[in-house]
């Protein structure tokens, strides 16, 4: 089932009432940790809005320049962080950390990660990988990793 909602809020109130707390949670520590400079909105979550870089995502030029979201999917919660899939040793630091802050074996993909019961997120690890780069950190990672020369 895909959303129809236009508000983060309006997602939310969309999900059956487990699921709603544990992205309310998420939320919440992403928020906290998240370096200034990026920005919530409905399509793809935490974002570079095009004011700090205009060229947005290169995928869609017309969206803001995509970093980290979560989402509701039909068995599990995931977290995408595009930072993961473009850094190695960032996925080094989060694949070692993850093993010591949850007993749980790490489903995840290229960036994103995936709780089949909310009770497994290590919402503190969620929060301290949230902070680990700034906007113009990503950026230049973005540019250095995506971005094709021209």
């Amino acid at each position: 089932m895909q959303s129809k909602a236009t508000s983060v809020k309006e997602y939310i109130a969309e999900l059956p009432e487990d699921r709603q707390k544990a992205i309310m949670q998420l939320q919440k520590v992403i928020k906290k940790n998240l370096p200034k400079g990026f920005e919530e909105v409905m399509s793809y979550g935490n974002v570079v809005p095009h004011k700090l870089y205009p060229a947005g995502y290169h995928c869609d030029p017309k969206l803001p320049l995509p970093f980290l979201n979560i989402a509701s999917q039909k068995n599990s919660i995931n977290i995408y962080h595009m930072g993961i899939y473009a850094d190695a040793k960032l996925y080094k630091w989060f694949t070692e950390a993850h093993a010591k802050a949850s007993p749980k074996k790490l489903d995840m993909g290229k960036s994103c990660t995936r709780y089949k019961n909310a009770a497994d997120i290590p919402y503190e690890l969620i929060g301290e990988l949230a902070s680990k780069i700034s906007v113009k950190d990503w950026i230049d990672l973005y540019e250095s990793a995506f971005r094709k020369a021209k």
